[in-house]
């Protein structure tokens, strides 16, 4: 374990900002690392108005291995308390954030479980759209400061691991739950969609 967190710490180290990085960067990477997450709301909104059901049903879909993994990510804080790098005094910090779990990244764990589902529902333009985001967000957290790098492997993980354990559970009851938000969806909206201003 000694080894893990010596290599952890090193990677993270390498990846850190310090007061001598342009600040230019330390905003770009506290931005990416603060408000890219947002990104996910918006392509689900995306897909589910200007696609067709099968495309709404992969927003849903996406939805539920989001939430997945983020139910399994809580279990493991409360199973494991793991510091992060500012709570070690480690490297710089340049966003401030609450010193709770840092295992695994809560923000990687939602990106990687949506772009897992697009990629796995045949939707690889978005999918790798959601998977450069994931990327993106992953370095910025570990640039200023509030994440190791194994903590964006462990987010990838439970990410996997959801979409996996909730494939039966989709098979189950996603086109029933799907149905039932898409009739929703046309009753709660009919006015808009009666005046052709959503997609039905």
């Amino acid at each position: 374990m000694d080894a893990v967190e010596t290599l952890n710490r090193t990677f993270f180290i390498a990846l850190n900002a310090t007061p001598a990085t342009p600040h230019w960067l330390i905003t770009a990477g506290t931005l990416i690392a603060d408000y890219a997450i947002l990104l996910v709301p918006a392509m689900l909104v995306a897909l589910w108005l200007t696609g067709s059901d099968e495309r709404r049903a992969l927003a849903v879909r996406a939805c539920f291995a989001g939430l997945l993994a983020l139910g399994i990510n809580q279990l493991i804080g409360l199973a494991w308390y793991h510091p992060r790098p500012f709570v070690s005094a480690t490297g710089y910090t340049f966003l401030a954030h609450a010193p709770d779990s840092s295992f695994p990244s809560d923000h990687v764990t939602l990106l990687c479980a949506v772009s897992f589902t697009f990629l796995y529902g045949g939707r690889r333009g978005i999918g790798l759209l959601a998977l450069f985001v994931d990327i993106a967000v992953a370095w910025a957290r570990i640039f200023v400061g509030v994440h190791w790098p194994f903590d964006m492997i462990g987010a990838a993980i439970v990410a996997w691991l959801a979409c996996m354990i909730g494939s039966p559970f989709w098979r189950l009851a996603g086109v029933a739950a799907t149905g039932a938000l898409i009739a929703l969806y046309r009753k709660v909206l009919a006015v808009p969609i009666g005046l052709r201003w959503l997609r039905p």
